[in-house]
């Protein structure tokens, strides 16, 4: 069966880095796009950047191009985001999974995982 798990969230001060990581599992971590989201306290869940298949495009949400940067370790079955510059709004519980496309963030992996919280402290 196909898993998700997410870690590397804390709690930083404005301006910090964290890199999440995404284990995945049960999955043919080398056919799908990989996508990270997130979901803020009262808010929907989000589209925060995807990665292609084989690892070579990448797509991102206006409020974090420039800042964050998505990347498969595909001997590790992993998908990272690197997050720089963190801002107070940035902070919510991040998720992975498979999606369509890069371009098309509809869910085709298994389900959410428990993500991991980032918390940014102004």
């Amino acid at each position: 069966q196909a898993q998700l798990v997410e870690s590397g969230g804390g709690s930083v001060q404005a301006g910090g880095s964290l890199r999440l990581s995404c284990a995945v599992s049960g999955l043919n971590f080398s056919i799908y796009p990989m996508a990270w989201f997130r979901q803020g306290l009262g808010k929907d869940r989000e589209f925060v950047a995807a990665v292609s298949f084989e690892g070579g495009r990448t797509h991102y949400a206006d409020s974090v191009k420039g800042r964050f940067t998505i990347f498969k370790d595909f001997a590790k079955h992993t998908v990272y985001l690197q997050m720089n510059k963190l801002e107070p709004e940035d902070t919510a519980v991040y998720y992975c999974n498979a999606v369509r496309a890069p371009t098309i963030p509809e869910i085709v992996g298994p389900p959410w995982g428990q993500g991991t919280q980032v918390t940014v402290s102004s």
